[in-house]
């Protein structure tokens, strides 16, 4: 059992957490906004939870400006794939 818990990950406990990686896992990218309205989440909140999974490398940015106004397409880096599947096989481990 202890074998199982392993590979889950605290930073994915979160479902904001958890729906941010899940929406990037399959997506090229997601902007702000778009990740916004698909999690119904306020800025801020959206926001925090971004910055944590920036903080722990599991999320990139860039920036651009469309039309003058800022854009920022959130990525979920190499590390960020692989640490969400692992926590997600762990998660279906135990259900097995």
């Amino acid at each position: 059992m202890k074998d199982l818990l392993k590979d889950l990950n605290k930073a994915f406990e979160n479902k904001i957490r958890l729906g941010i990686m899940s929406a990037l896992v399959v997506n090229d990218h997601l902007d702000f906004n778009a990740l916004k309205e698909l999690l119904d989440v306020t800025d801020g909140n959206l926001a925090s939870h971004l910055k944590y999974l920036e903080k722990h490398g599991y999320v990139s940015f860039k920036k651009d400006f469309i039309n003058r106004k800022p854009n920022t397409r959130y990525y979920a880096t190499a590390d960020g794939r692989e640490a969400f599947r692992r926590h997600i096989r762990a998660i279906e481990q135990l259900l097995k």
